[in-house]
């Protein structure tokens, strides 16, 4: 009979804080199938002398026959999980926005009209990804508009804009989706669209800079490039589309 694994992890279990990192590696360890010593550090001085008894900065630890793997992401690695970049760049927050707005649209066009899709469902998807992507700038305007500055050519040469832009871009958004006020809700997104597509297009195109997009919050870790431009060109599209309907 094969002996089970085994592994003794060491993680911060206080009345006030349980370390999320140390319950990710407990249930990774019985995801793989390990018998685990769950060893729980309830003061902050016990916290501190294993630390100092181990040499560590962090907690959770793990350790397998003796020897110390690390943390969370050590465990992830050494159990051949891949292990989430920090610091990468990344288009999941994009992809994720996107299909939840698609599937919004196909979910408002099946209450509105009884079908699974009609020509109105993509003008509700475009309107939908406005508001979410205003939403994600709204969450902190301060961190957006300093990003926005990198790249956004009306931004640059009136700071305020950037701080503007989230308000209009949902407002229009919204107006959209339930199609009223059109006279006003076009002509902002057509002009905040158009500025921004110039801006994307000169600064990844023409001056080939390496930058991360603000399109879904100032923390974002999405690359300014084709993506940010087809966003732009969208809303451009759609309220021209609108535009012409008057």
């Amino acid at each position: 009979m094969t002996a089970p694994k085994t592994a003794t992890l060491y993680r911060m279990v206080m009345t006030d804080h349980m370390c999320p990192y140390g319950l990710k590696s407990k249930d990774l360890l019985e995801r793989q199938g390990y018998v685990i010593e769950d060893r729980h550090l309830k003061t902050r001085a016990e916290v501190d002398a294993f630390k100092a008894e181990h040499g560590v900065k962090t907690t959770p630890q793990t350790f397998m026959d003796g020897m110390r793997i690390g943390g969370f992401d050590d465990l992830s690695a050494h159990l051949g999980k891949p292990v989430a970049a920090k610091d990468g760049v990344t288009y999941k927050p994009v992809i994720a926005l996107f299909a939840v707005a698609a599937l919004m649209a196909l979910a408002v066009t099946w209450v509105s009209l009884g079908q699974v899709f009609a020509g109105r469902t993509i003008e509700w998807f475009i309107s939908i990804s406005m508001v979410l992507l205003g939403l994600q700038k709204l969450q902190d305007v301060e961190k957006f508009a300093t990003m926005f500055l990198n790249y956004d050519l009306l931004a640059q040469r009136w700071v305020p804009y950037g701080y503007v832009y989230p308000f209009v871009e949902t407002g229009a958004g919204l107006l959209m989706m339930a199609g009223v006020l059109t006279w006003l809700s076009a002509p902002a997104a057509l002009f905040v669209a158009s500025i921004g597509a110039v801006s994307v297009f000169k600064a990844v195109y023409v001056d080939k800079r390496t930058l991360k997009c603000a399109c879904v919050g100032g923390d974002s870790q999405v690359p300014l490039g084709f993506v940010s431009l087809v966003e732009n060109v969208m809303m451009v599209g759609m309220a021209l589309w609108m535009l012409s309907r008057l």
